[in-house]
């Protein structure tokens, strides 16, 4: 039950991204353009997005479990650090330069879009790389 009511949210927040634009890379270019022609329309998702995840996750921290009964797994770490700044840095530098984040980018390579293929790719290579230099630094990886 878990897994079909899982991939009912997945598809819900897909439907969601292509109704809003979210996964249209232009209309996100177009969001961050802001000394161009800025179009501000993604603000109001993104607004919609906090105020429903904001009551949202003040409910899940006072709950030990999900309504489906899995344990609740939210971050519990409030430190900045550099890998935090670091990876905040290159991701909007992705997002930016390629106007794709990881969830547009899976709902545009279902919706066929090649430049969501491109991106992802680039996205998994980059996983592995980390991965790669995170084990040879004998740092532990993020699971």
């Amino acid at each position: 039950m878990t897994t079909i009511i899982a991939a009912i949210v997945g598809l819900v927040f897909g439907l969601g991204l292509l109704v809003s634009g979210m996964a249209d890379p232009h209309k996100v270019l177009g969001f961050l353009d802001l000394a161009g022609a800025w179009d501000p329309s993604l603000a109001l998702v993104m607004g919609g997005a906090i105020a429903v995840g904001l009551p949202g996750f003040a409910l899940a921290r006072q709950r030990q479990r999900s309504l489906l009964g899995e344990p609740m797994q939210l971050p519990t770490s409030k430190t900045v650090d550099a890998p935090l700044v670091v990876g905040s840095v290159l991701f909007g530098m992705g997002w930016g330069l390629a106007g794709y984040c990881p969830g547009p980018a899976l709902v545009g390579i279902t919706a066929g879009m090649e430049s969501a293929a491109i991106f992802s790719a680039a996205m998994l290579a980059g996983m592995v790389l980390y991965g790669l230099w995170q084990a040879r630094q004998g740092t532990k990886t993020i699971k």
